[in-house]
């Protein structure tokens, strides 16, 4: 199937799913570009975080014609799998407009939240191979799980981003992700339109060996749809009604100063009709 009957197909699954949310308002910013557009690391802990997370980065691509870059940490713990999933992160990421950065000849293996206590010789070199991608690149957004989000390589992509940022002594913006485990204290609540959830659901459709064992592409819409509810109330405010909106997803956006947090950003709440750009990373 070409990528227009996907996404066509996809919009018409979520305005029937958005119908049963009583049918809120699809809003829509239109694309643009910033005078001096800003640059964006993901670091997935396994190809398909991209997708799941990538509301943010894929505005902001779309809104402000900022360049985004997902960094495949891993390529999974199956060795057999590596070369599909990287093939199927390349199509995904097509998808998105996403640039794709492979670590190594086949991702990190073993990162975890305790591996620089089992093998520190392995965890030294991850972190200074991560720290010389932020060195290299010098985003002014990096994406990364949050501590508790409930998977080993997930937690661990924590930890070695963490230490990468201050090992780099990096001045940036760190969004706290999540799918695993929800975060407890998310400051940034992002709206995607019908259109643009649509595209990440068939971006994440692309990984097909992924999905044949999961099928969590299907149920996405209901995680996005939760966000909502959560976030009206976490970000918000405690007894504030939610926005209008019938897909988002949540973040925890924290400024970094030479590679340590700094400052948490603002409580915001980001309407798909009005476009990011840069004020976004700003206190």
């Amino acid at each position: 199937m070409s990528l227009d009957v996907d996404l066509a197909r996809w919009r018409e699954h979520l305005a029937r799913f958005s119908a049963l949310l009583g049918d809120p308002p699809d809003r829509e910013a239109a694309p643009g570009r910033e005078a001096s557009p800003g640059h964006c690391l993901i670091f997935a802990p396994h190809p398909d975080d991209e997708c799941i997370v990538g509301a943010l980065p894929l505005r902001l691509r779309q809104e402000a014609g900022w360049t985004v870059c997902n960094v495949a940490v891993t390529l999974g713990s199956n060795p057999e799998r590596r070369e599909s999933r990287w093939a199927e992160l390349l199509d995904a990421c097509g998808v998105l407009g996403f640039d794709c950065i492979r670590v190594g000849a086949e991702g990190l293996t073993d990162v975890r939240a305790d591996t620089a206590e089992r093998v520190p010789r392995v965890w030294q070199l991850h972190v200074q191979t991560i720290a010389a991608l932020l060195t290299q690149h010098r985003p002014a957004l990096v994406l990364a799980p949050h501590a508790l989000d409930d998977n080993p390589s997930h937690r661990g992509v924590y930890r070695l981003v963490t230490e990468a940022l201050a090992q780099a002594r990096l001045d940036t913006v760190l969004a706290h992700t999540e799918f695993w485990s929800t975060q407890a204290t998310p400051n940034a609540l992002v709206q995607t339109s019908v259109a643009d959830t649509a595209r990440l659901i068939a971006a994440l459709e692309r990984h097909t060996g992924e999905i044949t064992r999961n099928p969590y592409h299907l149920r996405l819409p209901a995680f996005l749809a939760d966000a909502v509810r959560r976030g009206g109330e976490l970000v918000l405010g405690a007894g504030e009604a939610p926005p209008d909106f019938a897909f988002a997803t949540l973040y925890r956006l924290v400024a970094y100063r030479a590679g340590q947090p700094a400052a948490e950003l603002p409580r915001r709440v980001y309407a798909a009709d009005q476009a990011l750009s840069s004020a976004l990373l700003k206190p």
